[in-house]
Order: structure tokens, then C-alpha cells, then sequence
């Protein structure tokens, strides 16, 4: 079996949500490709897509299998271009996973501007809170913000230090008072990133020393948008990037809270398989990243 013109034919199958029109898009006969994706499926061990007289969908597992083929196809287009030396500039899909607050007001910006310039690059950007599995999930990259961590199997490349503070409104602090001192915390209560039934942390520093205060509060989320809004309205103190609370602290909305400890910055990373790091679509995307995010967040 030609492996590579066997997941050919199942991605066509899948995109066109049919045999015959797939068919008829390759230029094969109904029966070839159909002997083709059957031919995948036996040698994956798993059935990839459901038959039915009506149309053709693909199974939980075929549309996890065809994510994975958009990239392994959209790659070996790349290497051949790149042989020929024919590519003037990178194509194909771009699988990206980012946070939510920061896709929004940072990221969807920037990825619109490379778009323009890259018109060759179709983009999918996934917004969400939560922490992803680059491999498991088939992303191309992922932008993250939160202490780097090193891994075999991952690049993590840091783009720029994001700082964090320590914020609350003013009507908080007038009935609560103003903690001074990263012990104070423990008598505040504290909106947390996370979930109810986690220990929740807040690492703080003051030159080389470092203290890891442990708070409690009556709400957490998994959204900064979410912790600043509930701090707005007076019910606690949020640590959060700085980027989220700047526009609530210029307009007095917000108060930044100053202790004898500081919140630590956090890195804001791309972070991409192994695998990934000669595409030219990732590599070019990086630097774009790198170059833009620096001016933006570099005192």
C-alpha cells in the first residue's frame, strides 16, 4: 500500500464528505479510492470513517487522524517545494492554540498582519483556557504564559516577559484594608486562577528570595477576564499579567496592591513538537512573534 496516497484519498474523502466526489476530485475511479482508504484502516487497526447510503463522515477517531494528515501532507508539500526549490513563500494549514484574554487583544491582531503577508497560510486558531497536549491535539503551535518547561519532546521558545500585579478595587481595600506584606494575603480574600478544589499558590520575590503564599477565596476561574471583572466589583484581590488590568488600573477601577514581595513575571512561549521545528510555517510565525511581541511588552 502507498501509505501517502492512502491518506491522500482519506483527507479528499473527508473534505469532499463522499467517495464519488472525492473520486472525482483526484481523477480515480469510486472503487480505487475507496480500496485505498480501506487498505488505511486495516493497517491502523481502526475504522476511520462511518458509511452510510446518504454520506460519509469521519468517526471521533478519523477526525482526530485527519487533523494529523492536514499537517503531515501540508509538510511533505513543504519538503518538496523546498527540494525543487520552488517555494517563494510557506503554504498550507497552521494549527495554533492560544489563551483566550490574550488571543483576543494581542494575538488575533498579529495573526491577521502575518496572514497579510503570508496570504499562502490558512490559519486555525483555537482560544481556550486550558492547558493542551500539543501532540495529543495536533497543534502546530501553542502560545502559552506561565513558568517555561523543558521537555524531549516539545520546543518551548520564550518571546517576551509578561509582568504580573497584585490588584483589587479601592472599595476592597477601604472596608478590608491594604495588606502590606505577603503574610497579609492569608487574611484577604484572594480570587485564584483554577479550579475549587486545587491548593491554590501565589509566588512571590523580592530580589533572590522567594515566597510561595498559599491563598483561599470565595471565587476562582480559569479566565483572567473573569478574576479582574469579580475584582472590579470589590470582591477580593486578584494577581493576574499586567496586560489584562492595565486599562482597570488607568482608570481607577482597580488599585495595584504593593508588598514587601513582588508577583513574578511570566514567560510567554510558543511552544511546538519537535517534529515542527523546520517548518518554515512555524519557524517564520515565531520570528514574526518574537519581533512584534517584544516591542509590545519590552519596557
Amino acid at each position: 500500500m502507498d501509505k501517502f496516497a492512502a491518506i491522500h484519498a482519506f483527507v479528499q474523502v473527508v473534505e469532499a464528505k463522499g467517495f464519488a466526489a472525492a473520486a472525482r476530485d483526484m481523477g480515480m475511479s469510486r472503487s480505487a479510492v475507496n480500496k485505498l482508504v480501506i487498505s488505511l484502516e486495516t493497517e491502523l487497526g481502526a475504522q476511520l470513517l462511518q458509511r452510510s447510503t446518504r454520506k460519509v463522515t469521519p468517526t471521533a477517531t478519523g477526525t482526530a487522524f485527519y487533523e494529523r494528515c492536514l499537517g503531515i501532507l501540508a509538510n511533505l508539500e513543504e519538503a518538496e517545494l523546498a527540494v525543487s526549490q520552488t517555494q517563494v513563500e510557506p503554504v498550507g494549514p497552521l494549527r495554533i492554540n492560544a489563551p483566550m484574554t490574550f488571543g483576543t487583544m494581542h494575538l488575533g491582531p498579529i495573526l491577521a498582519d502575518f496572514m497579510a503577508q503570508y496570504p499562502g497560510v490558512q490559519v486555525q486558531l483555537t482560544l481556550e483556557d486550558r492547558f493542551i497536549d500539543p501532540l495529543a491535539e495536533g497543534f502546530d503551535l501553542t502560545v502559552r504564559i506561565a513558568q517555561p518547561q523543558t521537555s524531549l519532546q516539545l520546543v518551548v521558545h520564550e518571546l517576551a516577559q509578561l509582568n504580573c500585579l497584585l490588584c483589587a478595587a479601592p472599595e476592597y481595600l477601604w472596608h478590608r484594608g491594604i495588606p502590606r506584606s505577603a503574610q497579609d494575603l492569608g487574611n484577604h480574600n484572594c480570587l485564584a486562577y483554577g479550579e475549587l478544589s486545587g491548593r491554590h499558590e501565589w509566588v512571590l520575590s523580592n530580589g533572590n528570595k522567594e515566597n510561595r503564599v498559599t491563598v483561599t477565596g470565595s471565587m476562582c476561574s480559569n479566565n483572567g477576564e473573569v478574576l479582574r471583572d469579580a475584582s472590579i466589583r470589590g470582591l477580593g484581590i486578584v494577581l493576574l499579567p499586567q496586560f489584562i488590568v492595565k486599562q482597570s488600573l488607568a482608570c481607577w477601577d482597580l488599585q495595584e496592591v504593593v508588598l514587601d514581595y513582588q508577583p513574578q513575571a511570566l514567560s510567554l512561549c510558543v511552544i511546538y513538537p519537535i517534529n515542527r521545528h523546520l517548518s518554515p510555517k512555524v519557524q517564520l510565525l515565531t520570528a514574526f512573534l518574537q519581533k512584534r511581541f517584544e516591542r509590545l511588552f519590552t519596557p
